[in-house]
């Protein structure tokens, strides 16, 4: 066994019910005295609750999916105009993703407090959208310096949206198991992280005023993420970051659509991350056990079903096929994009690629 895995640092504060006690006591570590405050309208009032007493200098509620770069521009103009020097975000990834779009030219300072099992919070990733394209990057500056993960602020965020959203941290579980930079102690990470999603998403669905599975929903959350952060984003990540650039697409609907495709496609070529992946799961194979919970949790099928056509879907094969990762499990064809993005238009049961070979002989 031979690798090289570097760890990043992070404070990870984790307390159902504790948010405003802890993000208190994270902002004065850090020495901050004017807070800028980034929450979407629809996370002011507990933004407001967690941010009770801290010196917040502006609140600033303009965020939007896959972050447009002129958005960005306006926020870091912001923040420097009121002096901030400290960004607290409350909110899901698009939250994140604008307050990673000021660090990363200003190098403030984040504490995150995640309404939602986006992960994003938990990697060096960033991502901007200009002219339907969207570009991603890695960046340490970008990382949190704090995370305040509390299940409590969770129990708001409905069922459909709680399951795509914790589909989409499994997607960093599934990505990092064959990701560009993979070792075994992100494998480690990505199978707990699937074992704890795999138990905690039909808890939230059974019972989505309960603590115990959006607890165990947003611990492997955490997981997934830090995983996918050291493993770097693979063929899932790269495609799902081209549809959502191109056609505005919900950002973990179309990561739920589209994961089960994916892992249909590279899992045969991936013997010992299938096995991993189908362990986690408690299932005979990885895409069996992937079926099976999105069965259980209702999970979203069709990109049809959030406006986009077949047509539409075919024009992005080109700018997937360019992003393609290097070390893919598998070789990855125009012919394949094609058939994978209207299998997953359509909402197609995903099938291993050896049956797709074998049905075309």
């Amino acid at each position: 066994m031979r690798f090289e895995h570097e760890s990043l640092t992070q404070r990870v504060c984790f307390a159902s019910g504790g948010a405003a006690a802890l993000v208190r006591a994270e902002v004065e570590r850090l020495g901050a005295s004017r807070v800028m405050v980034i929450a979407a309208p629809a996370e002011a009032e507990p933004a407001r609750t967690v941010t009770a007493g801290l010196p917040v200098v502006l609140r600033w509620d303009e965020v939007v999916m896959h972050v447009p770069v002129e958005m960005a521009e306006r926020a870091r103009a912001a923040a420097a105009e009121h002096g901030a020097d400290l960004l607290l975000s409350v909110g899901g990834g698009s939250t994140t993703g604008l307050a990673k779009a000021v660090a990363l030219t200003s190098g403030l300072p984040i504490v995150a407090v995640p309404t939602t099992y986006a992960g994003s919070e938990a990697t060096t990733v960033w991502g901007m959208t200009e002219r339907a394209r969207k570009t991603t990057g890695v960046d340490v500056r970008v990382l949190p310096r704090s995370i305040v993960y509390d299940a409590a602020l969770t129990v708001s965020l409905p069922v459909p949206m709680s399951v795509a959203s914790g589909l989409n941290a499994l997607a960093h579980c599934v990505d990092a198991m064959w990701g560009p930079r993979v070792d075994p102690v992100d494998q480690a990470l990505a199978g707990e992280g699937i074992r704890a999603l795999a138990a905690g998403l039909p808890a939230v669905v059974a019972d989505p005023a309960g603590l115990p599975g959006r607890e165990q929903t947003l611990y492997g959350t955490y997981l997934s993420a830090v995983a996918f952060s050291s493993a770097g984003s693979g063929l899932h990540h790269k495609i799902c970051h081209v549809l959502g650039g191109m056609f505005d697409l919900p950002h973990a609907q179309a990561h739920a659509v589209v994961l089960p495709h994916v892992l249909a496609f590279n899992a045969p070529a991936a013997p010992e991350a299938e096995q991993r992946i189908a362990a986690a799961f408690g299932a005979g194979s990885a895409v069996g056990g992937l079926e099976r919970l999105r069965r259980a949790v209702d999970a979203p099928r069709a990109l049809r079903d959030y406006g986009v056509t077949e047509a539409e879907v075919d024009t992005a094969v080109r700018a997937v096929l360019d992003v393609v990762p290097d070390g893919n499990p598998r070789p990855v064809t125009a012919a394949d994009v094609q058939r994978l993005l209207r299998a997953a238009w359509r909402g197609a049961d995903p099938r291993p690629a050896s049956d797709e070979e074998e049905s075309r002989q």
